[in-house]
């Protein structure tokens, strides 16, 4: 008989913390936190990431993901662009080595050249322009900013691009372009340009505390962190969702990863592959619900 309780005791609080867990899950949320997953580099186009191309983000959206990283750097002559590195190695993941000179396959472009250079000679290249006559024409798509620039005045002239080119069509369209910084002095210059309504903080690039970062966190409202794996930990997570952000982690193409950063309280990833409709495929939180 003891045994009886004691077994019915165990599952109905196994019970309890299963819709706990959904209902922290379900939890309503505004603007591109709505969603779990970010796409990186726009997402993958016939397996292949890092185009940063147009018919990558049409293809993901079609198949249901909203929210897209997108990098951004500078051309030769200070243009801003969809790209991820001017490196003779990504001109040859792009497949544009037998499109460009050998003296152009390791260096900026000019504009011209790069918007003249198909990606794997089928795919057309973005620059900022066409980012926002995309989400423009497109209401429910977001973009967070990666911008791969290193100067800070090379960082301050793309931002300010960006959102020139957004207040040239629409002012609301800069509601959803989430900007992500990657030190706490980023932010004050971003918010030098605009009062941006939503921050990610990526932390890859700092060696800041967990302590530090938390407080930072919590003292700029800062919408969501974005972390290498090797820096996500339970307790981490948990005290940044007391701090009010939720957590990505990139970036993670394998659906059983992504499960067991949910079970630790992780929100969402950056993926290459996984679409969002994926994403709530397979997550515990869904089969609990079902």
């Amino acid at each position: 008989m003891r045994r009886m309780t004691a077994v019915g005791a165990l599952f109905s609080l196994i019970v309890i913390l299963m819709l706990s867990y959904i209902q922290d899950g379900s939890e309503e949320r505004q603007g591109f936190t709505a969603y779990r997953l970010i796409a990186h580099a726009a997402g993958s186009i016939g397996d292949q990431p890092y185009t940063n191309a147009y018919e990558a983000m049409v293809a993901n959206y079609k198949q249901g993901t909203r929210v897209f990283e997108i990098d951004f750097m500078l051309t030769a002559d200070r243009k801003v662009v969809a790209r991820h590195e001017w490196t003779a190695s990504m001109s040859e993941q792009l497949g544009q080595v037998d499109q460009l000179p050998k003296e152009k396959q390791g260096a900026r472009l000019t504009h011209e050249e790069f918007m003249e250079t198909p990606i794997l000679e089928r795919y057309q290249p973005m620059d900022v322009d066409a980012v926002m006559d995309l989400m423009a024409g497109v209401p429910d798509i977001y973009i967070v900013t990666d911008t791969k620039e290193q100067k800070d005045e090379d960082i301050r002239l793309l931002l300010t691009e960006l959102t020139e080119a957004a207040l040239a069509r629409d002012p609301a369209l800069l509601d959803r372009v989430v900007i992500q910084i990657y030190n706490e002095p980023m932010l004050d210059m971003v918010r030098e340009i605009y009062p941006f309504s939503s921050i990610i903080y990526t932390l890859y690039a700092t060696t800041d505390s967990p302590e530090r970062i938390i407080a930072f966190v919590k003292a700029n409202h800062i919408d969501a962190v974005t972390m290498p794996e090797h820096r996500v930990n339970p307790n981490f997570v948990a005290k940044l969702k007391d701090a009010g952000a939720v957590t990505y982690v990139h970036t993670i193409n394998d659906a059983n990863t992504v499960n067991n950063y949910e079970k630790w309280g992780v929100y969402g990833v950056y993926s290459d592959l996984l679409t969002e409709p994926e994403l709530e495929k397979i997550s515990l939180r869904y089969a609990l619900q079902k």
